[in-house]
């Protein structure tokens, strides 16, 4: 005889479905190849807006429940007009909200009932690159990302710096903001 019970979601998160899936993956490794797509159009100066609706997934093309439109702008400082963040904000929130979605999954998978989680990040940019007035000597990027966790929960100090550091080793936005990706632009005219 065996007993079946349904195990409330811990975090937020659903442990069977996360177990299920990575069983599944294990299964069929196709499964695991997706394509995320953002439509990006200007609307006038440094302002555009991204759409993100479809993507590709478990072998499948998929829809979000939702859209999502996002805009991008820079400051007026910039010459912009501050209708949104930046786009190299984008790649603050990007890390944050990577690292703290792991950080949920690893310790619910864990057993580790979460209070908090917060977290502040910092990117230190110097625009001579950007401008072009360094002669090649500062980088267009980041020179330094910094992320301040704040994290509590049911379990001790090593076991949750332990999921913040797993969370990090499987980041998929850690890894492409630490590792060349290799980007490839295309142009169409006419």
């Amino acid at each position: 005889m065996s007993i079946t019970t349904d195990q409330a979601p811990l975090n937020g998160v659903d442990v069977a479905t996360l177990f299920g899936t990575r069983d599944a993956v294990k299964q069929t490794n196709e499964i695991a190849r997706f394509q995320f797509r953002a439509a990006n159009s200007w609307v006038s100066g440094t302002h555009s807006r991204s759409t993100f609706a479809g993507f590709h997934g478990a072998m499948q093309e998929l829809q979000h429940e939702q859209e999502t439109v996002v805009e991008s702008d820079h400051p007026a400082v910039l010459v912009g007009t501050d209708v949104g963040p930046t786009p190299v904000e984008y790649l603050l929130h990007a890390i944050a909200a990577c690292l703290t979605s792991g950080i949920a999954n690893i310790a619910a998978a864990r057993g580790v009932r979460l209070t908090h989680v917060s977290s502040t990040v910092t990117g230190d940019i110097d625009l001579l690159g950007i401008l072009g007035l360094s002669g090649g000597s500062v980088r267009n990027g980041y020179e330094q990302v910094k992320v301040t966790f704040r994290i509590e929960g049911d379990a001790d100090d090593a076991t949750l710096r332990e999921i913040v550091e797993q969370s990090r080793r499987r980041s998929a936005v850690y890894d492409a903001l630490t590792n060349p990706t290799p980007v490839a632009i295309e142009v169409v005219t006419g």
